[in-house]
């Protein structure tokens, strides 16, 4: 099952994943150069102010998830980080080059059509039309270990619908932790898109959707029992 990340969480895999491939003479990042792409304020929605103890805490929580590692011996007294949740030797999940700008990009932007997501993958791979990002689209919601995106109902005068990561919910200000309110409101927002496609009759698109209602129920009952979890106030 596909990990449920925080806001912040989403931002430190998503800076991870940008920087390695935009900038990888400074890559791996020290704790500080990973302040300063969580922070950023180009290519970053919403904006964020997370300090070096919460980020910190975030990354000693995401080594211990095997999802960040520091392990590598880069030499120097830093101590500098790399993601290890896709296309390293550390584990299985391979994306290719638009799969993998594509999933960066919904972490560190949150939901985008793909019109959008070819305009801003550019910087990362070359990407030919917004046919290749649909593609890549569609193979990123059947992944066997996925799914990793889900298509949202088109909004009131947008030309386009928006693809949303299922790595958890959209980024927050401030990082605030993800809601069963949120959760509930995602699945509203997936779910005329997903009945449109249910009702085109054919059995292998019925087939997808049942599996996808699935992911969604079970990533709701895990955001409940982090909610659970959270101190009161």
């Amino acid at each position: 099952m596909t990990p449920v990340l925080t806001a912040v969480e989403a931002r430190v895999i998503g800076s991870l994943m940008e920087k390695e491939v935009t900038t990888p003479e400074q890559y791996p990042l020290s704790l500080n150069s990973l302040m300063v792409a969580c922070n950023q304020k180009s290519n970053r929605d919403p904006l964020m102010d997370v300090g070096a103890a919460e980020l910190q805490a975030t990354v000693d929580g995401l080594m211990k998830r095997h999802l960040v590692s520091d392990r590598s011996g880069y030499g120097g007294r830093v101590p500098k980080y790399k993601q290890i949740f896709c296309n390293t030797n550390f584990g299985p999940l391979q994306f290719t080059d638009p799969e993998r700008a594509i999933i960066c990009e919904l972490l560190l932007r949150g939901p985008q059509s793909a019109g959008e997501l070819r305009t801003r993958c550019q910087r990362m791979t070359p990407v030919a039309d917004v046919a290749q990002v649909d593609a890549a689209l569609e193979a990123l919601a059947s992944h066997e270990m996925g799914p990793f995106v889900v298509k949202l109902s088109r909004r009131s005068g947008a030309r386009d619908p928006r693809w949303m990561h299922l790595l958890g919910q959209e980024a927050l200000a401030g990082g605030a932790a993800p809601t069963v309110a949120m959760t509930a409101t995602a699945e509203s927002d997936a779910g005329p898109a997903i009945t449109a496609v249910a009702s085109a009759g054919r059995p292998a698109l019925a087939d997808r959707v049942t599996q996808l209602e699935a992911e969604v129920a079970a990533l709701r009952r895990e955001l409940e029992t982090l909610a659970s979890q959270l101190p009161p106030g």
